[in-house]
């Protein structure tokens, strides 16, 4: 499915699909916008219950369909469903990259870090960093 990347040229902004997660990492992320910390206007959250209820399959619909980086914001030992969240949560994102190499898409596209109700700062540089890789990565093509 990857083809190219790299050269992407100056004009190259890649998009970001976050999962976050309903009442722990969500709230960080908004408490960054409402704060006005500046981070990718490329990212877009998906709110979800529990970081452990990703997909695997979902993140690399997403990476063959529009964008270039997926981050998963975890809920880490906050979670309010699951005592092994954190676990988890890892094991599917192990899981995803593995999906992701069978695919011929490098697993950098794929990020995870636990980010909690006020971590509005560390969401922030985790997505400027996470932004500024996938620009040396170039943008994720559609094989054909």
């Amino acid at each position: 499915m990857e083809k190219g990347g790299g050269a992407a040229g100056e004009g190259f902004r890649p998009r970001i699909l976050v999962f976050s997660t309903e009442s722990i990492s969500d709230i960080g992320i908004d408490l960054a916008g409402s704060s006005h910390m500046h981070y990718p206007p490329t990212a877009i959250s998906i709110p979800l219950p529990c970081s452990s209820g990703i997909r695997p399959d979902w993140i690399l619909y997403a990476l063959g369909h529009g964008f270039d980086g997926v981050f998963v914001a975890a809920d880490g030992t906050d979670c309010p469903f699951v005592p092994d969240c954190t676990g988890r949560t890892a094991k599917l994102v192990d899981q995803a990259q593995n999906l992701l190499r069978e695919n011929d898409i490098k697993p950098e596209r794929l990020k995870m870090a636990a980010v909690c109700s006020v971590c509005a700062e560390s969401f922030q540089k985790h997505m400027k960093s996470f932004f500024d890789a996938l620009k040396g990565l170039g943008p994720t093509r559609k094989a054909g």
